[in-house]
């Protein structure tokens, strides 16, 4: 992961910074296309959407959940696939079609009584600006828009659903102090 700089919000910041940010985290909030998966939108002949959704990233969220941080998610398009997805995974709030995501942002905020440092949010497009300079800690997939990457506090080794949530729930739990708590049933 590299870290990134916006202002003064990580420019020049490290392990630190993000530790700090890290602990102050209640709700992880993520697009799905181009960060749950590659971005590929596969329609067959009858028109039924397909998306592939990487299983360590799934496994990052439930880890997360395990932790007492909330995973939700807001993204622009709508697919069955999505609400199954996150059924899987017990996401509860998914908003689907949604083109003004700060709108939906706010609604998490007061629902779960955050401010955005007690957020930390992953998109992968200009659509997801906003979110990225707000959140209390933001990243994006490494194969993320250009413009994008410009506003994260982070840019993931990995791409969009290649592991890139996994890379980020990972660092969140780790820099939090949480990782110990969630991981000793795998790593005994």
């Amino acid at each position: 992961m590299k870290t990134m700089g916006r202002g003064t919000r990580g420019k020049g910041q490290g392990r630190k910074y993000i530790e700090a940010k890290a602990k102050k985290i209640k709700i992880l909030v993520l697009d799905v296309d181009g960060v749950m998966t590659d971005g590929s939108i596969i329609l067959d002949n009858e028109g039924n959407e397909l998306k592939r959704f990487h299983v360590r990233d799934g496994h990052g969220i439930k880890m997360l959940g395990k932790a007492g941080i909330k995973t939700c998610i807001i993204t622009g398009r709508k697919s069955k696939v999505v609400e199954i997805r996150a059924g899987e995974l017990g996401i509860t709030d998914v908003y689907q079609k949604i083109f003004k995501k700060s709108v939906v942002y706010e609604e998490l905020m007061r629902k779960y009584d955050c401010t955005d440092e007690n957020v930390a949010f992953m998109g992968d497009d200009i659509v997801d600006v906003e979110l990225l300079k707000r959140a209390g800690i933001s990243a994006v997939p490494l194969d993320a828009d250009d413009e994008a990457k410009k506003y994260a506090s982070l840019v993931m080794k990995k791409s969009g659903g290649r592991g890139a949530v996994r890379e980020f729930t990972d660092l969140i739990l780790k820099a939090s102090g949480l990782w110990k708590k969630v991981s000793g049933e795998f790593l005994g």
